[in-house]
């Protein structure tokens, strides 16, 4: 009877590689992400709003944002993506 060993190592490796190692590198990208927003920015929240950033604490878990309708208070993992950078002037 052959040993079912190496066919579980090769799961766990499988498991490893496409699994558990872009997850950590898409957590540390969002991190630095995050970590580089400044004030004044203009970012696109999860939900679609556009906004620019008026308040941010590098303490703080939340951030004030200016839309066309007032000022938000929102949490910083609720910012999808900047705009600022990619704008063309």
């Amino acid at each position: 009877m052959e040993s079912q060993f190496p066919y579980l190592l090769l799961a766990a490796l499988v498991f490893l590689f496409f699994i558990i190692i872009p997850s950590f590198r898409r957590s540390s990208k969002e991190k630095k992400f995050l970590k580089n927003l400044k004030k004044g920015d203009r970012i696109v929240t999860t939900s679609g709003v556009h906004a620019r950033i008026n308040e941010l604490d590098d303490k703080s878990t939340t951030c004030v944002i200016e839309t066309m309708a007032g000022k938000l208070k929102i949490e910083k993992s609720a910012i999808s993506i900047e705009l600022s950078s990619n704008l063309k002037t």
